[in-house]
């Protein structure tokens, strides 16, 4: 059976924009950027990787492997490419409102080709996550990017993560 991927962005998920004081994260500098990130997401994405195949989907594309996950103590992962993708005439088509926000969608079903997935992510369009709650093979978060990932968004990742899609044979006359 395959494992389901979880697309990971890095930005607003693991790199909150304002976290509570208390909530345990640490400053870094990292390309110059003041990059916040915690022990506990570390924990949480190691406990993640027992359930499914981490996959970095931000923009930081390689840089993730190179600056972000030795800071959390991750392996190397692979990458979705973002930056330089060519639109597909096969390409789900997208609202023109949410051109931007939706511009991980293509990329990220491509990269799937047909395996369960989740996506967590602090820009999903609203109506990727609704459409996505009819389908047991995707399942979409979108975080807040002021306090970012949190326990219980890693909790439903465990309780129910996507499974491949069941499709029903045809009946045969008699059965």
């Amino acid at each position: 059976m395959t494992r389901p991927l979880l697309f990971l962005d890095a930005d607003g998920v693991l790199n909150p924009l304002d976290p509570h004081p208390d909530a345990g994260f640490t400053a870094h500098t990292v390309l110059g950027y003041r990059v916040l990130l915690a022990d506990r997401h570390a924990d949480w994405l190691n406990e993640l990787a027992g359930t499914y195949d981490l996959v970095w989907a931000t923009t930081w594309e390689e840089e993730a492997n190179l600056h972000l996950a030795p800071l959390l103590g991750l392996p190397e992962l692979p990458v979705v490419r973002f930056n330089g993708y060519v639109a597909q005439p096969d390409d789900p088509k997208v609202p023109l409102m949410e051109l931007l926000s939706a511009r991980k969608w293509a990329p990220l079903l491509r990269y799937a080709r047909g395996r369960p997935f989740a996506w967590v992510d602090d820009c999903i369009p609203p109506r990727l996550v609704r459409r996505s709650l009819l389908r047991r093979d995707r399942l979409l978060m979108a975080i807040d990017p002021v306090e970012g990932l949190e326990r219980y968004h890693v909790d439903r990742l465990l309780n129910r993560p996507p499974a491949a899609r069941r499709f029903r044979r045809a009946r045969r006359p008699g059965e």
